[in-house]
């Protein structure tokens, strides 16, 4: 009895050497082990769910009030966004560090959906001492920026950094000992017509909150999501 049990268990595994391996190896030849779990995993399934909102308190966060001036020296309010879909973010025009590469990926949503009159960007500067209006309009030049939606905007200090920390919940402050003399978060947070801060879900299916500016995959998941809003 012993004898044919080991020749069953022999015969088993000899079956799955024929049959799976193969498979096995074509796919970590191919790279798909992890992709296919990844997306498995809820990843792929959570960008074609209904977007989920900011909840503070029970309640869905709307975008404050604002008041700031673009880089035309324009006055641009909160309210100038409704019945847009746009993207908000907070940086600062000499920052050496993350802000060139947030500004190079937004620059990527303004040539997907610029020429759109219901999307717009938002670029918050966290240091409007230096960044004047003249100064945001030599900065939008030289990422050649043309689109007539996206607007960098300045005004007093506290008010920017309270919209950053209270408003949107992203951190920005004054710290002299880092490079450029602020820190601050390189979220990119995506607003709804209607003012609501929105975000996909993330594979446990608590919302994202926020898109991370330097990460491409999440500035591309970004792009989906403000095509969802659009469509909404």
């Amino acid at each position: 009895m012993k004898n044919k049990s080991y020749i069953g268990i022999s015969f088993i595994v000899l079956l799955f050497g024929i049959i799976f391996v193969p498979r096995i190896v074509n796919r970590i030849k191919g790279g798909d082990v992890v992709k296919e779990d990844r997306l498995n995993a809820g990843e792929d399934a959570s960008s074609n769910e209904k977007l989920s909102y900011l909840m503070i308190g029970g309640e869905a966060r709307k975008v404050p009030d604002f008041l700031l001036t673009n880089q035309d020296s324009l006055m641009v309010a909160n309210e100038d966004y409704l019945g847009k879909v746009y993207v908000a973010e907070f940086f600062f025009t000499t920052c050496p560090t993350i802000c060139p590469v947030m500004n190079k990926n937004m620059k990527t949503l303004d040539e997907a959906y610029g020429d759109r009159d219901d999307f717009g960007i938002a670029s918050f500067t966290i240091d409007p001492l230096k960044d004047t209006p003249t100064r945001l309009k030599e900065y939008a030049e030289l990422y050649e920026i043309k689109s007539q939606n996206w607007n960098f905007l300045t005004g007093p200090i506290d008010d920017i950094h309270g919209l950053a920390n209270t408003g949107f919940n992203i951190f920005a402050g004054i710290n002299p000992e880092v490079a450029g003399g602020f820190e601050h978060q390189g979220y990119f947070a995506l607003i709804d017509k209607k003012g609501f801060i929105r975000s996909r879900a993330d594979i446990s299916g608590n919302p994202m909150v926020y898109y991370q500016g330097t990460d491409e995959e999440q500035v591309n998941m970004l792009k989906e999501d403000i095509k969802k809003l659009l469509e909404e």
